[in-house]
């Protein structure tokens, strides 16, 4: 996830390697093509508009999308394609940090950005293959392909110390980070001729079971991810454990107490990977919890829900009641959680009995949830409004006892006791955004009254995060949240075209049987 420390003025100077002059050189050759033809500036939508979207709607949301798409443009580096962690609102102070997360983000979004016939095919192809030539030259794990989570995206070079105040960073390789790369590489060879063979290369070389821990109490649940080395240079570092899971003849330091163990996380594009590249048993997608077991005493509440069993896995199939809806809960109860993965996996289609259930119900009690209380729905880690970064959810939806709250003042739910007063709720556009893929005239409703009701918007889009009984507004983007929006208005405008992309081939194969096969505790 991103992270929000004060951006430094990103006109500092930086190294000249053999590596930014190439990035340079390069640049200059593509950028000086981009603009765009006026028919394309203007956003005309895909060559063939959804069926029964009427035209009013069809154009706010490409307009919509239009602005969106001009903030990850502002991010973008010119010299290295690389985008920025985040940038202001008025566009002008990018962050002079990012991740493989958000370098994924743009290049997504660089595709739907050409399907929506906001820029050329031309254009989208040569910013594409000026990114996939920085990330060519960028230190990584090359054992596992995998990159690091913080890169400097001026030059591409590895962040040892964090840019804001020189705290030391240890190397990290983020499972789920890791994982949105390689799911934006998979939509690149699949969608863009021209880069085809040098993301599908780079693709072909990444190790999802480098995270898989076949030892662990449910086999092969991924790490949190892994340091190159013992992370003690950390002020204070996690506990670790030295490992070699793939062979390649060297430890690296795992987070020992960090698992991905829950099926509602947007880790689970970490299991669809490794599972269509077979380097996981079919098997891995049923070890994670639905709801933890039914004599847990610890969790938000008591799930209801009944054992079956898939491919020899045992599985409690919980859900939580929440506004008469019974719902597969995720950690935090949050619309990232829910539904990222599945802006590139039709999981509803895949599975109608467990997905099909539950991504409905999940957005249904969070728009009743906000709507009733605040006015306005959609939550989500994004922005905290009053500076920083914060995890928003419906506080139910969650297996957290103690949030994701909805609210500036932390409003704890209990399911045994009366519903609290709940204060200055928090919406973050890009949640909605995400719901538009189940309810898209709902999403659509409660978006355009946040344009309309506070400061919300700007010249990049919708602003991060907005409190809606002060009015605060945190007045910047996050490229994976700009990300996620581009994304969804993707398969809303063009009939699931990242899904489209991202599935073809071995990930249908190999992940469309397995989750097909269950049925979750969600009420139909």
């Amino acid at each position: 996830m991103a992270h929000a420390p004060t951006p430094l003025d990103r006109l500092g100077s930086t190294p000249v390697t053999r590596r930014t002059a190439l990035a340079g050189g390069l640049a200059a050759a593509a950028l000086a093509a981009y603009p765009s033809p006026a028919g394309a500036a203007q956003g005309i939508g895909p060559r063939t508009p959804v069926p029964g979207l009427p035209p009013a709607d069809r154009r706010l949301l490409l307009r919509w999308a239009r602005d969106t798409w001009h903030s990850m443009v502002a991010m973008a580096d010119p010299g290295t394609g690389l985008v920025s962690d985040n940038i202001t609102g008025d566009l002008a102070t990018p962050a002079v940090y990012t991740s493989p997360t958000n370098i994924g983000g743009y290049l997504w979004s660089t595709i739907v950005a050409r399907d929506l016939r906001i820029i050329t095919p031309g254009e989208a192809s040569r910013r594409i293959r000026q990114t996939l030539r920085t990330l060519q030259g960028m230190e990584h794990h090359t054992a596992s392909g995998m990159y690091f989570n913080w890169y400097d995206p001026r030059d591409g070079s590895v962040i040892h110390a964090w840019p804001e105040n020189g705290v030391p960073v240890v190397p990290f390789v983020s499972s789920v980070d890791a994982s949105w790369l390689g799911a934006a590489l998979l939509v690149v060879r699949n969608a863009d001729p021209a880069n085809r063979k040098v993301a599908g290369q780079m693709f072909e070389r990444m190790r999802f079971d480098v995270f898989a821990d076949s030892t662990f109490s449910k086999p092969y649940l991924m790490y949190g991810g892994f340091y190159l080395e013992e992370p003690t240079a950390l002020t204070s570092p996690p506990p670790t454990v030295p490992r070699d899971l793939i062979g390649e003849g060297t430890d690296v330091w795992y987070t020992r107490d960090h698992h991905y163990d829950t099926i509602v996380s947007e880790t689970r594009v970490t299991t669809y990977l490794a599972m269509a590249k077979q380097q996981v048993p079919p098997e891995t997608y049923f070890q994670a919890w639905r709801t933890f077991p039914p004599d847990w005493t610890w969790p938000e509440m008591p799930p209801v829900g009944q054992w079956r069993t898939y491919l020899g896995v045992d599985v409690f199939e919980g859900a939580h009641d929440y506004y008469d809806r019974l719902t597969v809960p995720g950690w935090g109860g949050s619309m990232f959680e829910e539904l990222m993965p599945n802006v590139f996996v039709p999981e509803e289609d895949w599975a109608p009995r467990s997905w099909g259930r539950n991504h409905p119900n999940h957005v249904a009690v969070q728009r009743l949830h906000g709507l009733e209380e605040y006015g306005y729905w959609g939550f989500s880690p994004a922005s905290h409004p009053y500076g920083g970064y914060s995890e928003w959810g419906v506080d139910a939806l969650g297996l957290k006892p103690d949030g994701y709250f909805s609210d500036i003042e932390h409003t704890d739910y209990h399911w045994d006791q009366p519903k609290p007063d709940f204060g200055d709720g928090v919406v973050t556009p890009h949640a909605a955004f995400l719901a538009m893929m189940h309810e898209r005239e709902q999403a659509i409703a409660t978006l355009s009254a946040i344009e309309a009701d506070f400061d919300s918007y700007g010249p990049g889009g919708f602003y991060d995060a907005v409190a809606t009984q002060s009015g605060q507004v945190a007045q910047r983007h996050l490229s994976l949240d700009q990300a996620m929006i581009m994304g969804s208005l993707g398969n809303v405008l063009a009939d699931g075209l990242l899904q489209r992309y991202f599935v073809r081939g071995e990930v249908e194969r190999e992940v469309r049987p397995v989750i097909a096969l269950e049925e979750f505790g969600a009420s139909e």
